[in-house]
């Protein structure tokens, strides 16, 4: 278990060391998460970093990343625990093939079926029994609003109650990372309990910088030339779906793996798919790919 950080500072240097790197915004309420036991709500486009400072966190804390994927319709029980029946069923046809079932108590036999072994534990039990863990619950806007209640109770008070086990609770509260694409917005009980941060693309000099320092072996001016590209299809504002930080990493990962070292019009647009995700944006950005090389 790593030593907490001490300093909005230092949580910059150790994410840097991590290669997240983190504006001084970002750094200052990451380190006021930690002093203060609060969950950290991070809005913002999809592909800004949202997930990988989960990740970061886990590595900088040298703690296990526990991962919530929240979708449409996800309920308290997929969350949180599930009983193992085939187990139990296996259990229970032990003790009547050793004659036991008559002479063990109906309450202890029941007692039985319910321990520990056959528990099994989902992402949020999982964070709350370790002693030391990041919870990632992300994409929380994808859930709906019982599922954000029954959330906002976990976090306030740091244990659930299974009824036919017994309440747990952490002995330490893990450090909980919730994100969203803000597809829709959340209630306001749920974001008084977080402190909040919203996560901007990154300006191009920062973007340079987070692919040297994500893919050293990745050329400077290739770096550049990719960044700049990136920046500049955002910047049009007609795409359905405008490449993150994500995508500029994939594409000059690609673009290293062929063997580039600059990015010219041919390769650039045979390699659209790393960046680009739908048709459409692919189309528009052909038809314009020389003028967003330009330069």
């Amino acid at each position: 278990m790593a030593r907490a950080p001490e300093s909005a500072q230092e949580v910059s240097t150790r994410l840097q060391a991590t290669g997240y790197l983190p504006d001084e915004g970002l750094s200052t309420i990451t380190y006021l998460a930690l002093a203060m036991a609060r969950p950290l709500l991070l809005e913002g486009e999809p592909g800004t970093g949202k997930t990988a400072l989960a990740e970061a966190l886990a590595t900088l804390l040298d703690a296990p990343l526990i991962r919530l994927q929240c979708y449409e319709g996800i309920d308290a029980s997929q969350a949180l625990y599930d009983w193992d029946f085939p187990r139990q069923i296996l259990h229970l046809r032990a003790v009547e093939a050793t004659g036991r079932a008559t002479s063990v108590d109906t309450e202890a036999l029941e007692a039985s079926l319910f321990a520990d072994r056959f528990l099994l534990d989902r992402p949020i039990l999982r964070a709350l029994r370790e002693p030391n863990a990041v919870l990632l619950i992300d994409e929380i806007d994808r859930a709906d609003d019982e599922f954000e209640a029954f959330l906002l109770e976990v976090l306030s008070t740091s244990q659930v109650t299974i009824p036919e086990y017994g309440v747990v609770r952490a002995e330490k509260p893990p450090v909980v990372v919730l994100t969203s694409n803000r597809t829709r917005e959340l209630h306001d009980a749920l974001k008084r309990r977080c402190l909040y941060h919203w996560i901007d693309h990154p300006g191009l000099a920062r973007e340079v910088e987070i692919v040297r320092s994500r893919l050293p072996e990745v050329s400077g001016q290739l770096a550049e030339q990719v960044a700049r590209a990136v920046q500049r299809m955002r910047a049009s504002g007609d795409l359905l779906k405008p490449p993150g930080v994500a995508e500029t990493l994939d594409w000059a990962r690609a673009l290293h793996q062929l063997g580039r070292d600059d990015l010219d019009l041919e390769t650039a647009s045979a390699t659209l798919g790393a960046v680009l995700k739908y048709r459409e944006d692919s189309d528009r950005v052909r038809d314009t790919l020389d003028l967003i090389l330009a330069g």
